[in-house]
């Protein structure tokens, strides 16, 4: 099979999905129209080495026939870059039993292609010229190289490919600001309707770590914005003229937000901050990074917190059955992830100390050495896979083959900074 997806194929795509989502999940964003959804698959925040954790897990969900059947994709900074590409690779896959056959040429490549981009020293530079914004230097760089003018009506309707929504945080109302093909906005300004902006700029938006790279300013007119249950700011014509976005991962570093409630199962990986264990008490007589270090922690108390009622929510059972059958199965993959505690064991030898190191490296956009990048795919891919076959898709086999089969994890990793327990 080749081209679009027959949108009755698969479980996903209304084809014996629920119908019990509550009805003010389905309704909060009127633009949004369909089946309830099977599965949402969150890609978190975590600059390149995000993206190619999340290339790694999108590459076993295909290799398990699976990736036709997400039905949404939320996305936060480095998730995000991953989704775009993934957005526009999406039509021109060609399909085999559920598997898009041609994956690794027009998503992977291009993935491996970007993560090699030395982005932030020379964007920030750039917005050191008077005039210039570094997000929106971002974003004209991700639009050249990679998305080549397309905007968001340029993506596949939902049905044919997954919903992708693009989540970055709005400065001044301090919420998610979601884009996607049906809408862009919040639940407090109101939504613009099939908006025309640029896929770059969204990217670039849900992608403007502050405070080097940030915030990415776009103006609208108030006119166009719908006005949706609670969006109580939707007079004030200040706030929805001009709108100044940060990283999605400022308000959920996890992308959860998009996924809870509208789909069933909920797919997470989650390759973004792990706070490790600063002892050079020198820094901390400096305002910079004092107040760095205590954003720092307070993100990932935040993470932590949204990571324990996702897990609270997939132990509650669904109405009218048994507590063993969740209202929400989750599988969730991070980079801290310990295979030995699966029970369905990974049938490829991880030596102590991996997942750790692999927390550890930076989640700047800035390249890693080739077989750091391959390690970071190669990791997604394995941590993606316990997770999947001891959660969700229990029947599947077990993989055979890395991405890259010369970057194992048989021997010790490389020394790596200890993490705290703030995020174990």
């Amino acid at each position: 099979m080749s081209g679009k997806l027959d949108p009755q194929s698969f479980r996903g795509r209304g084809a014996g999905v629920r119908n019990d989502m509550p009805a003010d999940t389905r309704d909060d964003f009127p633009c949004e129209h369909g089946d309830d959804e099977e599965y949402g698959l969150a890609l978190s925040g975590g600059g390149v080495r995000a993206t190619l954790f999340h290339l790694g897990a999108l590459l076993r969900i295909n290799e398990l026939g699976r990736l036709g059947e997400i039905d949404r994709i939320s996305s936060v900074s480095g998730g995000s870059l991953a989704a775009g590409l993934l957005a526009v690779a999406w039509p021109d896959l060609a399909w085999d039993g559920g598997r898009a056959t041609n994956l690794v040429h027009l998503f992977a490549k291009p993935v491996l292609r970007l993560a090699k981009l030395p982005l932030d020293v020379p964007i920030v530079a750039l917005g050191l010229v008077p005039g210039i914004n570094p997000a929106n230097a971002l974003a004209e760089v991700l639009d050249r190289f990679f998305f080549k003018g397309r905007t968001l009506q340029d993506l596949p309707d939902a049905g044919d490919c997954p919903r992708f929504v693009f989540n970055a945080t709005d400065l001044a109302t301090g919420t998610d600001f979601r884009f996607s093909k049906s809408y862009l906005g919040s639940y407090l300004l109101g939504v613009v309707c099939e908006p025309k902006v640029r896929l770059a700029d969204a990217v670039a938006a849900s992608a403007s770590f502050p405070p080097i790279v940030s915030p990415l300013v776009l103006r609208f007119d108030p006119a166009d914005f719908r006005r949706v249950r609670g969006a109580r700011l939707n007079d004030r014509r200040d706030l929805l003229e001009r709108v100044a976005l940060v990283d999605g991962g400022a308000y959920d570093n996890c992308a959860l937000e998009p996924i809870t409630d509208r789909c069933h199962t909920y797919l997470v990986s989650d390759a973004g901050g792990n706070l490790s264990v600063d002892g050079a008490l020198w820094k901390w007589d400096l305002w910079s990074t004092q107040l760095k270090r205590t954003l720092d922690i307070a993100v990932a108390q935040a993470r932590a917190q949204r990571r324990h009622a996702l897990f609270a929510s997939s132990r509650t059972a669904r109405p009218g059955t048994d507590a063993a059958d969740p209202a929400h199965p989750v599988a969730f993959w991070r980079t801290l992830t310990q295979p030995s505690k699966y029970q369905k064991p990974s049938p490829f030898e991880v030596a102590p100390g991996w997942p750790e190191y692999i927390a550890a490296l930076p989640t700047r956009l800035w390249p890693f050495s080739e077989l750091q990048r391959h390690w970071l795919v190669n990791w997604g891919y394995v941590t993606s896979d316990l997770a999947l076959r001891n959660y969700v898709w229990m029947d599947a086999d077990a993989p055979k083959r890395l991405p890259f089969p010369t970057a194992t994890f048989t021997q010790a990793p490389p020394a790596h900074r200890p993490l705290a327990g703030l995020e174990m």
